[in-house]
Order: structure tokens, then sequence, then C-alpha cells
């Protein structure tokens, strides 16, 4: 048997690996989702915050905490009390950010009290946040100061751990829920500022905005100025520069009112007359992509 015989024959006799298939990516991963702009504020630019959620009868009716960020990038713990954590920042993620939810909470069923879920392979194609939550739970966001929400009652009353939760307090961007506008935050990072997860297209939000911006209409109120805007999980989220020292509930009327001039904005159907198109031009040039 000459050389290339006997390397085909080995070859042959190797076992053939088969690769797993890959989640495919998911470029609006939430939609569908009640919490969906909350999710994904979650998973961008909120560092610590809570979600509560329900499984289906067929996934358990297990209830669980939908959350912001657990240590060590953990994709999901089950507290010493028995409470499950799920986190939305995680090291690792397919193309679908609702399939690695899903996959992690699922796993997070079988933990042990005081047991965090360890960092695995990227997940197979499977269920999803749509497939395995109970859409009759009303899904209400919380935004915290620290990261006490990962440790049971019983626990924050130790002297070590406490003091633990103190220092973790200092590392966060503090951060406040704007409860009239959706999902708008407000958040101090040297200045103040509101980002603002959209639910509508980002094409949409975008001719809105220009409209506004055309007309002189798109700040807050005077002294705070639209900055530019990202896209992530295809939402768009637009963010605004707020005056110096301004506090979140000094906002929520004047933003409710941004809202209901956005919604107007966003309701025509028109083209964008010469000055809006300029405008939109120079929006679009302020945005980026996260992912």
């Amino acid at each position: 048997m000459g050389k290339a015989s006997r390397r085909r024959a080995r070859q042959q006799e190797r076992p053939t690996r088969v690769r797993p298939p890959k989640a495919e990516y998911v470029e609006r991963p939430f939609e569908g989702l009640a919490a969906e702009t909350d999710l994904v504020a979650m998973r961008e630019i909120v560092p610590a915050a809570t979600i509560p959620v329900r499984t289906t009868a067929d996934h358990g009716g297990a209830d669980v905490l939908i959350a912001s960020l657990l240590p060590d990038l953990a994709p999901a713990l089950r507290r010493e009390d028995g409470t499950i954590l799920v986190g939305m920042q995680t090291a690792s993620s397919s193309g679908d950010a609702s399939r690695d939810v899903a996959h992690a909470l699922l796993r997070a069923l079988e933990l042990e009290p005081g047991q965090p879920l360890p960092v695995g392979g990227l997940p197979e194609p499977g269920p999803r946040l749509q497939d395995i939550l109970d859409p009759g739970v009303e899904p209400v966001v919380t935004v915290h100061e620290d990261f006490a929400y990962w440790l049971s009652d019983e626990q924050r009353g130790e002297a070590d751990v406490a003091q633990a939760v103190k220092d973790s307090a200092e590392q966060i961007v503090p951060t406040v829920h704007i409860d009239s506008a959706g999902s708008a935050y407000w958040c101090r990072m040297g200045r103040e500022f509101v980002r603002w997860v959209r639910p509508e297209d980002p094409e949409a939000v975008f001719d809105a905005l220009a409209r506004l911006h055309a007309a002189r209409e798109s700040a807050i109120e005077e002294g705070t100025r639209f900055v530019g805007a990202f896209r992530t999980c295809g939402l768009l989220v637009p963010v605004w520069e707020l005056a110096e020292g301004t506090e979140a509930d000094q906002i929520a009327r004047p933003l409710a009112d941004l809202g209901a001039r956005l919604d107007a904005a966003l309701a025509i159907e028109e083209p964008l007359d010469p000055d809006a198109r300029r405008a939109r031009a120079g929006l679009v040039s302020r945005q980026v992509s996260l992912r």
C-alpha cells in the first residue's frame, strides 16, 4: 500500500467530528417581550437592576429575578434563601441573547442554595425567553443603589458582607429609572445624562428626532441637549446631556413632555422636509452600534 493509500485509510478510520449547531444571530433578541426595552437597558447601561419573572407551567412555574449583573459575571446563581437570579451581563454570548439568558435560567433551576452557575460553552439552539416566560406576570424593573440583591436577608446582616455591599455601591454609576418615560434612565457620569431605550424601529425614531431637531424641540428642557444615540439589540438609545447638577426627579415632567412630542412626530407619515433631512444626517453621523 502506497503512502497516499495509507493516508486515506487513516482518514477513514478517524471518527467524524460533528460540530454542534450554533444559535443563529438575532438582531433584536428580546422582541415580543413586555420588558424588552428594560432588558436591553439592563444588558447595556444599567449596572444594578432586577425584574421579577415567572416561567410557564411547562417549565415549572418558577419565580426568578432577572438581574443586570451577578458576581464574577456569572450567568446565574441561587441565593442562600433559594431565590434564583439570572444575569443579563455575562462573560460570553452567542448570536441570540434571548437564547443565552433562557439557557442559563433553565440550568439555574437545578442549582442548590448558595450555588452559582458556572460559565459554560455557548448554548445550542433551543427555547428562548419568549418561549419560557409567563406573559401574565407584569415585568416591573427595580434599580438598586448597590449589589445587595445578590444576597439573602440573613447574609446582609453579617458585618463583613454589609461592608462589602457598601463598598460595591461606590463603584456603581448612579442610575435612576424615570417612571414617566418608559425605559428612560438618568445617570451621573461626571455630568448628568438621560439614556432612553426606544421600542420603535430605529429608522422611525431617527425620523422623529430629526423633525424635532429641525423645529428646535429635541431638547428635554432649556439647558439640555441631544448628544447622540447608539444602537444595541436592534433598538435605538438616544442620549441627552442635562444641565450640570440636574437630579432625576427634576426631569420627570419635561421628559414626559418630550415623549409626547416624540410620539406625535413618530405618527407623521409625510416625508421629511429639507430641514429635517439635514438634521437627520447630522443625527445619524453621531450614532454608534454596541453590538
